[in-house]
């Protein structure tokens, strides 16, 4: 089975755990192993809008992560699942690559939106490049 699992959650949208947080806790509960919850504070994209932004923003954004994060995990995790919590701040698709490498994980768990071909022709989907460069399987959870 599955040893250790990587579940990505948008920590704005409820959907994006709502349905995929069952479903890795059953398949950590089977194999006795380890889920691990990342979530990722998006930056701003570009010098040019980072100077509308708060000197602080980086730094506030991700500590109102933290907290809702921990929150989510002391609510929503059961106490007899082992689990890790990952905070990342840049650019999503990236930082889940490289979550994937640094714990080992053997699964990827995500939710994604139905498509919208208009939005993933313009900017495409995180779901879309982590689930095409993951060197391990991902299950994609429709929210």
């Amino acid at each position: 089975m599955f040893n250790t699992v990587l579940l990505t959650i948008d920590l704005n949208a409820p959907a994006s755990w709502q349905k995929a947080l069952p479903q890795a806790i059953e398949l950590v509960r089977a194999s006795k192993g380890k889920l691990h919850i990342m979530s990722v504070v998006p930056d701003m994209g570009t010098p040019l809008v980072e100077g509308f932004f708060p000197e602080d923003f980086e730094t506030r954004a991700i500590a109102a992560a933290n907290t809702a994060l921990n929150n989510l995990v002391l609510a929503e995790v059961p106490e007899d699942v082992a689990v890790k919590q990952h905070l990342a701040f840049g650019k999503i698709h990236k930082k889940v690559l490289k979550t994937i490498e640094e714990t080992k994980c053997d699964l990827v768990i995500m939710a994604s939106h139905k498509p919208d071909r208009v939005r993933e022709f313009l900017v495409g989907s995180n779901a879309d490049r982590i689930v095409r460069r993951s060197p391990v399987s991902v299950l994609v959870v429709r929210a």
